[in-house]
């Protein structure tokens, strides 16, 4: 069986938390419009759409309908490698992970490159244009955005569950009040010597 893949990444800019790579995997003519109605940018959508629509794709891969999964780097790793070796390593792991036949054909969202094994293509705004790319891109930010969640419960101080990890306002006060945790991109938060942020 052919299948068609969408690639995209949760994640890039925060100052906290890993970088997350969704990949989706539908059989050669599979409608997504049809079997996930909204579907779009992830970051047009609301978040209870996103919500129903990573449901619903959980149920189809479960039954074995598509392939789905996300792949982490960790804030560790985006300080020791670099934000994009850690996307890089979390497509070609995600897209090795989901067993496909070397007839599939990949299509990635902005500079994105799959495994070169793979006939692929990027896509500029592909998560606004091409709905599997949109489908993944949605996969990866509602996986995203629960674990920011569950990591607001072990620091709740920083707000994690309101700005997943973004250099909101209110996130740098924290940092500035509080310096940085244990989830924190330490090379993306420049920090002086008074404890204000200079990102």
């Amino acid at each position: 069986m052919q299948w068609l893949v969408g690639v995209d990444e949760a994640g890039r800019g925060p100052l906290a938390g890993p970088v997350a790579v969704g990949v989706v995997a539908v059989p050669k003519g599979f409608n997504i419009k049809r079997a996930f109605p909204g579907v779009g940018d992830s970051k047009q959508l609301s978040e209870a759409l996103r919500e129903e629509i990573y449901a619903e794709a959980l149920l189809r891969a479960r039954a074995g309908d598509i392939r789905l999964c996300v792949r982490y780097s960790s804030a560790l790793y985006i300080d020791t490698r670099g934000i994009v070796p850690a996307v890089c390593r979390g497509v070609w792991s995600g897209v090795r992970s989901v067993a496909l036949p070397r007839n599939s054909f990949i299509k990635l969202d902005g500079l994105l490159a799959a495994p070169p094994e793979y006939r692929q293509e990027t896509i500029i705004k592909g998560d606004a244009l091409e709905p599997v790319i949109s489908l993944a891109s949605i996969v990866a930010k509602v996986r995203r955005d629960r674990l920011m969640r569950a990591y607001a419960k072990k620091y709740p101080a920083y707000a994690f569950d309101v700005h997943k990890g973004y250099g909101t306002q209110k996130h740098r006060q924290a940092i500035g009040e509080l310096g940085l945790c244990a989830i924190h991109r330490q090379t993306f938060c420049k920090v002086d010597l008074w404890g204000k942020t200079g990102v």
